[in-house]
């Protein structure tokens, strides 16, 4: 995990890749319990029997499952000292470009695109790309947008 000291010194890394998460295991409970909050349970997600016989050989995630991650692997990949709190303000781009088989694992890249000053601290825009262990195509392209405030 890459620690900053300040928002400065965050700042100051602009350009720079801020590191990778650890791996993580898609469950397909994960997925039942993601279909569920977000009442999308199409049979690509949640049906095994059916999706083993669909066009990517068992069931994927959902995108915006694989999307919602990125606050979790963020916390293992950098953290910023002195900060009071740390708000999702948004995402600029997003792409799934390879769907993420139950069973296989994720983690995140970090790159720090841009910091701009904001009343009360910083915005940040880092671009996350999602990859899938042994998978040369990303799950997950997107640029987050977040509030750092002292």
């Amino acid at each position: 995990m890459r620690v900053f000291p300040s928002l400065d010194a965050f700042a100051a890394a602009v350009g720079e890749h801020l590191g990778y998460s650890d791996w993580h295991t898609v469950t397909q409970d994960q997925v039942n319990l993601f279909a569920d909050a977000t009442n999308d349970h199409q049979w690509i997600h949640v049906d095994v029997a059916k999706a083993e016989q669909g066009p990517f050989g068992g069931p994927i995630a959902h995108g915006f499952l694989t999307l919602s991650l990125i606050p979790v692997l963020g916390m293992e990949t950098y953290r910023v000292e002195g900060l009071s709190m740390g708000i999702n303000y948004g995402l600029n781009k997003v792409r799934f470009p390879q769907p993420v088989k139950v069973g296989a694992k994720i983690r995140g890249g970090a790159q720090l695109l841009e910091v701009t000053d904001v009343p009360g601290g910083k915005q940040s825009v880092v671009r996350w790309t999602i990859e899938i262990d042994g998978t040369a195509k990303p799950a997950c392209v997107a640029e987050f947008v977040g509030r750092l405030l002292v």
